[in-house]
């Protein structure tokens, strides 16, 4: 039988996890890849069983052992510096000289292997099968990430589109779906609030005599002042031509309701100047509680406030009033006048 010999450099392109083993158990050689991940200080001229331990199968602690399990698939653990990661391989004997040569992979844990001892395909054999691997793993990382950044671009836009569907495109405001949503959400986690319904009087006197233009801008100086007068977390809404809604997250005290009406009476009632001409408007306000019904229901509670916003126009305009009659019966509802 012909002999092939093959140098150093060889061996280290075909099989860069290698071990070459002399008779006694000494490394005679050590792949590159192998000493890159468990030996920054070299392996060679070591004995084999000082740096590792061959776990299956069991029983090979000598040189003797390995050679009976001459071409068996091994399980072997470096016995420092990588943990507890194995590697696995196959153990052939060398005839010629009386040692032993080792071939070795990480296997399933090359996933590993390759984060822990920053290891790339130029430590690998080309015609490794942890190359497809990484590759395969290369190529899903690329498609997952990709596939993370079209969801979050698509959660965006629907955020987005959300956001747009849930705002009055004139003002800026929160619209009427908006405004069912946070009194959908706040009857159902019993949350107490305070709802203020605001009509803008002789606001339809600046449409005729100014046209809608000018209406339009009264509306926007209109909101901006309701968010100055209002708190962050308040839901401030139109929900008509010129009519607005305000929730009151967690604010349900009468008096702390009549200032603020006052205050957004005040503030409304400023001439707004449109192009060298001034409009003049004020506002009339029904204002409701959730802690006056028994079970508060959003259709009837805005209802109570339109009601109380129409007593107000009817007293004079410029002012509001507070509904206060919860679950009573119609003929015992009250409206009462809020002093200002």
């Amino acid at each position: 039988m012909k002999t092939m010999r093959i140098g150093r450099e060889g061996l280290n392109q075909l099989m860069p996890m290698h071990l070459w083993l002399s008779p006694s158990g000494v490394i005679l050689s050590a792949g590159p890849t192998l000493q890159k991940a468990f030996a920054a200080n070299g392996f060679e001229g070591n004995l084999f069983f000082d740096f590792f331990e061959v776990r299956r199968p069991g029983g090979v602690s000598t040189m003797a052992d390995l050679l009976r399990r001459n071409t068996e698939r091994l399980t072997i653990r470096p016995r420092q510096g990588a943990g507890t990661q194995c590697v696995r391989g196959q153990a052939v004997a060398l005839p010629d000289t009386g040692g032993v040569l080792l071939n070795l992979s990480f296997g399933i844990g090359v996933i590993e292997a390759v984060a822990s001892h920053q290891l790339t395909d130029a430590d690998f054999a080309v015609t490794d099968l942890a190359m497809e691997l990484l590759y395969l793993v290369e190529a899903k990382t690329a498609v997952t990430e990709e596939l993370r950044q079209l969801n979050l671009r698509l959660q965006g836009a629907r955020d987005v589109a959300e956001e747009q569907a849930q705002t009055d495109t004139l003002t800026g405001l929160r619209n009427r779906r908006a405004l069912d949503s946070t009194l959908s959400v706040l009857i159902a986690d019993k949350q107490p609030f305070g709802l203020m319904h605001i009509d803008l009087d002789y606001f339809k006197a600046v449409n005729d005599t100014l046209g809608h233009a000018a209406g339009d801008h009264v509306l926007r100086e209109v909101a901006r002042k309701l968010l100055v007068e209002t708190r962050k977390g308040d839901t401030v809404a139109r929900v008509g031509g010129d009519e607005f809604v305000v929730v009151f997250n967690d604010l349900t005290d009468e008096k702390q309701l009549s200032v603020i009406a006052r205050r957004v009476v005040d503030r409304v009632s400023e001439p707004i100047r449109f192009e060298g001409d001034l409009c003049a408007i004020s506002a009339s306000i029904g204002i409701t509680v959730s802690t006056h019904y028994d079970t508060p229901d959003a259709m009837r509670m805005l209802h109570d406030a339109d009601e109380a916003l129409y007593a107000s126009k009817n007293a004079g305009r410029g002012q509001a009033q507070l509904f206060r009659g919860g679950d009573m019966a119609l003929d015992q509802q009250r409206l009462i006048a809020l002093r200002t």
